[in-house]
């Protein structure tokens, strides 16, 4: 079973049976179908079924020389919304299946951003064309979660939020800086996170954590494309899946100044999200590049 199975919807399935009568129809009722030419004598193919507004789940598998199709493998997925970064990014296979992952360099987080990619057949019909590599494209990611917890907002006026906005340009500037080899920005990070460590050494004896932290985007486990995340909600709305009935949440938040959507559900998130508040959790990410004309 997928552990984010029940992030979309199917919070039920409890047989390998059940599943497999579901990719089934999936394979068989699929409203969106892809093909590629792999390799010299076969053909993949990937089968989506939508199960509600941007969620559903794919099947990928390959077509041999009598067209006969083999299942390769499954995902559930969450198309997300809006352009969520602009910088330049590498796709890598995946070691044990026909499957890719997409890395970039985000300087608003700090961190490698790694994610599952969605659109793989589209990356394999540019490969096949040697339009590898390409530039000017932009990334749209999104994150299924399995468990999340509603948090209140720090307290925040017009002024502070202006300040808290300029500094993180000011940061990602500084890094971009760095990144290039000057010396004065390195020293300037530096002692930036000197005085940042200082004062929440200083303020963490009197208070929580949470109203220390506002936001905050790290890997999480030994999964690369797992994040632990903590993040204000711009935007939210719920979402019934189609055939279990399931109740699922998705969540447009801020993370680090980073937009991206979230999709939980409602058995799994403990309190009711709302704009403005913040959600905690746990996600596995996904995303899709949009590739240029």
């Amino acid at each position: 079973m997928h552990k984010f199975l029940r992030s979309v919807g199917f919070s039920n399935l409890k047989s390998r049976a059940e599943l497999k009568e579901l990719l089934t129809d999936v394979i068989q009722q699929a409203k969106e179908r892809s093909y590629v030419t792999y390799e010299e004598n076969s053909m993949y193919a990937e089968f989506s079924m939508s199960y509600g507004e941007n969620i559903g789940l794919t099947v990928r598998g390959e077509f041999d020389e009598e067209n006969n199709f083999t299942f390769d493998y499954f995902f559930p997925y969450l198309r997300g919304t809006g352009i969520t970064t602009e910088e330049d990014v590498s796709i890598e296979r995946h070691a044990a299946t026909e499957s890719y992952a997409g890395i970039c360099d985000d300087l608003k987080i700090g961190v490698s951003l790694i994610f599952y990619l969605q659109n793989m057949i589209d990356y394999l019909k540019l490969k096949n064309q040697d339009k590898i590599p390409f530039k000017g494209s932009t990334i749209t990611v999104s994150g299924l979660s399995c468990q999340g917890t509603i948090m209140m907002p720090i307290q925040k006026n017009d002024y502070q939020k202006k300040i808290l906005k300029n500094n993180y340009k000011n940061r990602s500037t500084l890094i971009q800086a760095a990144r290039k080899g000057d010396e004065d920005a390195i020293e300037s990070l530096t002692l930036e996170d000197m005085d940042t460590y200082s004062t929440i050494s200083r303020k963490i004896m009197k208070e929580d954590v949470f109203s220390l932290v506002d936001t905050y985007f790290m890997p999480y486990g030994v999964e690369c494309d797992q994040y632990s995340v903590l993040g204000e909600i711009v935007d939210c709305h719920s979402v019934i899946n189609q055939l279990t009935k399931d109740k699922l949440f998705v969540m447009t938040l801020s993370c680090n100044d980073l937009l991206f959507d979230v999709c939980i559900n409602e058995k799994d998130l403990l309190g009711e999200p709302h704009v403005g508040r913040r959600f905690k959790g746990t996600i596995w990410l996904q995303g899709q590049i949009n590739f240029p004309e």
